[in-house]
């Protein structure tokens, strides 16, 4: 992991483009607006599924008979606001036994004519992506639960948004390259022409990153077709 300022790495993008020599500093102004430009750039990113280094597991305590949830920071379910919810999802019982969920879309929750009837375990979950008034997003789910279950699920999540310059970034490797590199372009936009170094450093440097998070590939076959053996996917029968 690598640990820098966020104005070191303003600095190194500018840099990058010619803008700011060694040694040289932000000034009041340039620490507004990089700072926000920044910000941008990583919210930008969290939308792309291999740029999240991390699916994260999160547990939140159910209510009886309640089955939708806002989800955000100061929300009933009070964490950063997801980007994604994948699977797997499930609620875990006082017991600990757990229960699988089915994520849902909005057309098929939206086909559940009686949406708080039957009280049991749920197993459909469906996240709504859209914003309220406070910027939180709503977790439905279904049916109603009953009593002592905690929902358990796992997101993709922002990247680190930033307050000020001092603040300190911490990142996996790789990451402090690829921001700073893309970042530089980022800036530049049809203002400062970008040289094919630092061009190439961006995309590289990117792409060796959504290398390292594309999932592993689990390959199966139907059921009706291994007719109950043992199969290998690989070698065969």
């Amino acid at each position: 992991q690598s640990v820098a300022a966020v104005s070191t790495m303003i600095l190194r993008s500018m840099r990058l483009i010619g803008e700011k020599a060694r040694g040289d500093t932000l000034d009041a102004n340039e620490q507004v607006e990089c700072l926000a430009e920044l910000n941008t750039m990583l919210d930008s990113w969290g939308i792309e599924r291999l740029m999240c280094y991390q699916l994260l597991q999160e547990s939140f305590a159910l209510t009886t008979n309640v089955v939708s949830y806002t989800i955000g920071q100061g929300a009933t379910f009070s964490t950063a606001r997801p980007t994604k919810i994948v699977d797997p999802c499930f609620v875990r019982d006082s017991s600990s036994l757990d229960s699988a969920l089915t994520i849902i879309n909005a057309e098929a929750y939206g086909g559940i004519v009686q949406k708080s009837a039957g009280k049991t375990y749920p197993t459909w979950l469906f996240y709504d992506y859209g914003f309220n008034s406070s910027g939180f997003g709503t977790i439905n789910v279904y049916p109603a639960p009953i009593a002592a279950l905690t929902l358990y699920i796992n997101s993709w999540k922002p990247l680190q948004n930033f307050s000020a310059v001092s603040t300190a970034m911490l990142m996996p490797p790789g990451y402090q390259l690829a921001i700073e590199s893309n970042f530089a372009i980022h800036l530049a936009a049809g203002l400062t022409p970008v040289s094919q170094e630092v061009a190439k450093i961006a995309k590289e440097s990117k792409a060796a990153i959504r290398n390292i998070n594309l999932p592993s590939t689990v390959a199966t076959l139907d059921s009706g077709i291994a007719r109950g053996r043992r199969t290998n996917i690989i070698t065969g029968p």
